[in-house]
């Protein structure tokens, strides 16, 4: 069977799996509410998950993500957009700011901003259903696929959990001398990312599978296996196995053409554009466009059995990052939290330019949450801890009251890169 009649077909059964589920879900984005003057003498025990596992009402929920989204969103001058949803029903959703400069393109439920690492996320469940389908192994290696690839131990699995050992190509293509030809363009894509690594062979960074180290050239690289795989571009592969068949209608690859339409970011203040670079064409590792509701369909058919088989699906959320004890860790395109009391939040945070993004995906309770912000801003961050309210997950919670009381996170760890 041909790999342009495989997309085919995994698409028709993509298509039946998103049919099966219930119409989209009616709106009932959450009316803004007063503010209470007072966040510091909110009261925490009335919306937080109980130890016996009852959740608040949706009211108490709606009034308490909306006092959050006032101090932090509008308080903060953020623009973007957030969503918070538990099965098929969003309990909060909000907009606020504009797309591009000159206060064009306000923003709404169908603008698609950048979501930059959490892209990530996408791209290795397009990779899992090419596995699930025996296209591809988690062990095959890159040599079998990249002629000339000067890494023989690096397998599909060490991109995925992010144990390869490559460099960072934002840094190792600037250390080339003479600098090659390939920096000369305006924009350099996927492939010349890997002609440079066959060509100039760059120190790895670290040996193969020996230790986490988030690097976006393994994104990079998952993206041109998936082209060789499917026999398509990147973009049409992932609209044909993904954005299309999960009704992620306002979901695209960031390409040249889209350069005048699509939305743009900005530094801090969001005054001031900021500029695309050359790395901008890059994808896999970023470069999804996409919107809360958008992210919300796929949250939703990633907590379904029949997106994809329940060991390959247990495999994503298993974390890998072990020689070290400690609360962080990686799955398979997904972070995660390993809290002391055993619990789990996984979720994928984004950072590019101005963009700052947060997709969390909690597997008991089946909450989404979303935030995505197109000016630069730390604060964008502060809706992970919102997953607090629906999990035992004590340090968010604590993190929600500190937040709350003075509106910053005070007890993230400056170690911790968000947008990686």
């Amino acid at each position: 069977m041909g790999m342009r009649n495989f997309v085919l077909i995994l698409t028709v059964f993509l298509s039946f799996f998103s049919c099966k589920k219930k119409s989209e879900t009616k709106e009932n984005i959450a009316e803004n509410t007063t503010s209470l003057p007072n966040y510091g003498n909110v009261d925490l025990s009335k919306v937080f998950t109980k130890e016996d596992g009852r959740v608040p009402d949706k009211a108490s929920l709606v009034r308490y993500i909306d006092q959050y989204y006032q101090r932090i969103w509008n308080g903060g001058n953020l623009s973007g957009g957030i969503l918070v949803a538990k099965g098929d029903d969003i309990i909060y959703e909000n907009y606020r700011g504009f797309g591009r400069e000159g206060h064009q393109m306000p923003i709404d439920k169908n603008t698609p901003l950048h979501v930059a690492s959490v892209s990530k996320t996408m791209t290795a469940m397009a990779m899992m259903k090419l596995i699930e389908a025996g296209k591809i192994k988690l062990s095959d290696h890159l040599t079998q696929y990249f002629p000339g690839f000067p890494y023989p131990n690096i397998t599909v699995q060490t991109l995925l959990d992010q144990r390869s050992g490559l460099p960072k190509y934002e840094y190792f293509i600037t250390k080339i001398q003479p600098a090659p030809a390939e920096l000369s363009k305006a924009f350099i894509t996927n492939q010349d990312i890997l002609n440079m690594i066959v060509k100039y062979k760059p120190e790895m960074a670290r040996d193969t599978d020996t230790g986490f180290m988030y690097c976006n050239t393994n994104f990079a690289l998952l993206a041109l296996l998936i082209e060789k795989i499917t026999g398509t571009p990147f973009p049409q592969a992932m609209k044909e196995m993904v954005f299309e068949p999960l009704k992620m209608k306002n979901t695209y690859i960031f390409q040249e053409k889209d350069i005048p339409t699509a939305s743009q970011s900005f530094y801090y203040g969001g005054n001031k554009l900021y500029p695309l670079d050359r790395l901008d064409l890059i994808y896999g590792d970023k470069n999804v466009y996409t919107t809360p509701r958008d992210l919300y369909n796929f949250s939703k058919a990633m907590f379904s059995k029949d997106f994809l088989k329940p060991e390959l699906m247990q495999m994503v959320f298993a974390p890998y990052s072990n020689e070290k004890a400690g609360m962080n860790n990686y799955g398979l395109g997904f972070r995660m939290k390993i809290f002391d009391n055993g619990e789990k939040l996984t979720y994928h945070n984004g950072w590019w330019h101005g963009t700052n993004s947060v997709f969390a995906h909690l597997l008991k309770s089946k909450v989404t949450i979303v935030a995505i912000g197109n000016v630069y801003s730390n604060k964008v961050y502060t809706a992970l801890a919102l997953s607090g309210l629906f999990e035992d997950f004590p340090v968010q919670k604590d993190k929600l009251n500190s937040i709350m009381s003075d509106g910053k996170d005070t007890l993230n760890s400056h170690n911790e890169v968000y947008g990686e």
